[in-house]
């Protein structure tokens, strides 16, 4: 990875990544993660978790979440979390705007994006939402780990932007996020897959 990457250039805002976004810098090693934006829901002393936010699932099982179908948002499918735990099943919703109250079924992770009980009832639920979108499995770190992996240059963090999760393009979001960046990390949104090849 480019070498401007170690150090505190890869932090570009706060040493804490909750609410922010982590960018996969090229190449990331791990197939799970390269060329992934993931979503920080919490990043604390006992660690980080998150949820990789530009990976739709192709053929997803629909039927466990088939009552919040009409309430997702485009594209409609499940995305693919991450490597930890398929099989749970994590909702993000953004609230119409900023909510100074409590949402029955929603714990709130910062300003307008809240975690979503997929076992309520989304009649009660889902009209407090512009948008929700749900994660099969999703990122995990250790104390200290993804502070490591940051500190290495394998992760930039970067603010996070609402339609950088709930956007209807989530395919290409790994470019539009680098591409906003200012100078180097920006040159990176248009490295080659394999930079053998560069």
């Amino acid at each position: 990875m480019p070498d401007f990457l170690t150090g505190n250039i890869a932090r570009m805002f706060t040493r804490g990544a909750r609410s922010q976004i982590l960018v996969a810098s090229p190449p990331l090693d791990d197939p799970n993660f390269d060329r992934s934006v993931v979503y920080v829901i919490d990043h604390n002393d006992e660690g980080a978790i998150g949820v990789v936010i530009n990976r739709p699932l192709a053929d997803p099982d629909l039927e466990p979440i088939s009552r919040w179908s009409e309430s997702l948002t485009e594209p409609p499918v499940v995305f693919n979390g991450g490597p930890v735990d398929p099989s749970a099943l994590i909702a993000l919703g953004v609230t119409h705007d900023t909510v100074d109250k409590e949402i029955e079924g929603a714990v709130q992770v910062a300003d307008r994006v809240w975690s979503i009980d997929l076992a309520g009832d989304p009649a009660i639920i889902a009209p407090h939402f512009a948008g929700i979108r749900i994660f099969s499995g999703y990122a995990g770190w250790s104390s200290g780990q993804l502070d490591a992996e940051i500190d290495a240059g394998g992760w930039i963090v970067v603010a996070a932007e609402t339609n950088d999760v709930f956007g209807n393009q989530p395919t290409d979001l790994w470019r539009r996020v680098l591409d906003r960046q200012p100078p180097p990390i920006k040159w990176l949104a248009n490295a080659p897959s394999d930079v053998s090849l560069n």
